[in-house]
C-alpha cells in the first residue's frame, strides 16, 4: 500500500494521522516483509499486533501466523480494518487501549505468543514497561518498530546507560535488527526508525526485582550528579555510606549511574541486601 492509497483511505474514513499520538503509516512493503521475516512465524504461532493502523503489516502477519490479535485504539481505523479484513478467519480486531487492556481477555498465554508492532511513538516507553516489567502475561519475544534513538537506548552499553536500557536488558535480550528510513512512512516523521527484537528471558536472577528497579531509578534521579549523591538521597543514607558501598564493590566513588552495567547494579542490590 503506497502513500496515495493510504491518503485515499484516510480521506474516505475521515482519518487524520495525529502527530501527538505518533501515528505514521508504514508504506514500504520491503520493510513490512523484513519485519515479518524477522519474527520467524509459522501457522502454530499467535501474534499480538499493537496499533495496526490501516493493516499494512496486519495483512502479512495474517498470511504467516496461525492467529493474529490486532489491538487498535482509533475507532475510524477499526471501521476500515473490519471492512478490509472481512472474512479473514485467523484475525481478531480489537478496539481498545493496549496500555489499559486486560490481556487475559484476549486468551493469550504467558510466554506463548509474540508481539509484532509498528508502535505509535508516544506510547513506546509505557508499552515497554508494561510488557517487560509489569505484565503477568508476557510474550516470548517482541519485534518492534521504534524510533532509532529509542533502539539505541535499549541496546546501550556502559557510559550511555539509562533506566530504560537497564530495565530492558534485565528482562530481555534487546537487539537492533535493521534501520528504517523516515521516508518509509506517511506522513514522514522527523526521525529515522529501527526494528528491534527483545527476546524475553525465561529465567531471571534471584533478587528483589522491584528493589533493583527502584535503586536504578534513584541512581538516575539527577544524571549530572555522581552516583553516591543520588544513592544517598534515594536510600536516605549518608554520602559517606553511599561511597563506602561503591568502594567496597570496587567502583570509583565518583562514578555516575550511566557508567554502570546491569551486572554492577545487581552487585549493589546484593550489597544492600
Amino acid at each position: 500500500m503506497n502513500a496515495i492509497e493510504i491518503k485515499a483511505i484516510c480521506q474516505q474514513y475521515g482519518l487524520t494521522p495525529s502527530k501527538s499520538k505518533g501515528q505514521n503509516f508504514l508504506i514500504d512493503e520491503n520493510i513490512v516483509a523484513k519485519i515479518v521475516d524477522s519474527a520467524n512465524l509459522d501457522k502454530k504461532e499467535t501474534v499480538l499486533e499493537v496499533g495496526p493502523g490501516l493493516g499494512v503489516l496486519t495483512a502479512k502477519l495474517a498470511q504467516t501466523a496461525g492467529r493474529v490479535v490486532a489491538v487498535e485504539l482509533d475507532k475510524k481505523a477499526i471501521d476500515y480494518l473490519q471492512v478490509a479484513f472481512l472474512g479473514v478467519k485467523n484475525l481478531e480486531i480489537v478496539q481498545n487501549d493496549i496500555l489499559k487492556l486486560n490481556l487475559a481477555s484476549l486468551d493469550l498465554k504467558n510466554g506463548d505468543f509474540k508481539i509484532v508492532a509498528n508502535l505509535p511513538y508516544n506510547i513506546t516507553s509505557y508499552f515497554l514497561r508494561l510488557f517487560l516489567e509489569n505484565s503477568l502475561i508476557k510474550p516470548k519475544e517482541m519485534i518492534l518498530m521504534v524510533q532509532k534513538e529509542v533502539a539505541e537506548r535499549l541496546t546501550a552499553q556502559p557510559g550511555e546507560m539509562s533506566v530504560l536500557s537497564l530495565v530492558a536488558q534485565f528482562f530481555s535480550q534487546p537487539e537492533i535488527l535493521f534501520l528504517v528510513s523516515k521516508n518509509s512512512f506517511w506522513p514522514v516523521p522527523a526521525v529515522d526508525s529501527a526494528v528491534i527484537r527483545l527476546k524475553i528471558k525465561e529465567k531471571l536472577p534471584n533478587l528483589d526485582k522491584k528493589k533493583l528497579i527502584q535503586v536504578i531509578k534513584f541512581g538516575f534521579a539527577a544524571r549530572r550528579k555522581q552516583l553516591h549523591n543520588n544513592l544517598s538521597a534515594g536510600l536516605k543514607i549518608s554520602n559517606d555510606q553511599a561511597k563506602d558501598i561503591l568502594r567496597a564493590l570496587g567502583f570509583d566513588e565518583k562514578i555516575r549511574a550511566q557508567d554502570l552495567a546491569l551486572a554492577d547494579w545487581q552487585k549493589i542490590i546484593a550489597k544492600l541486601s
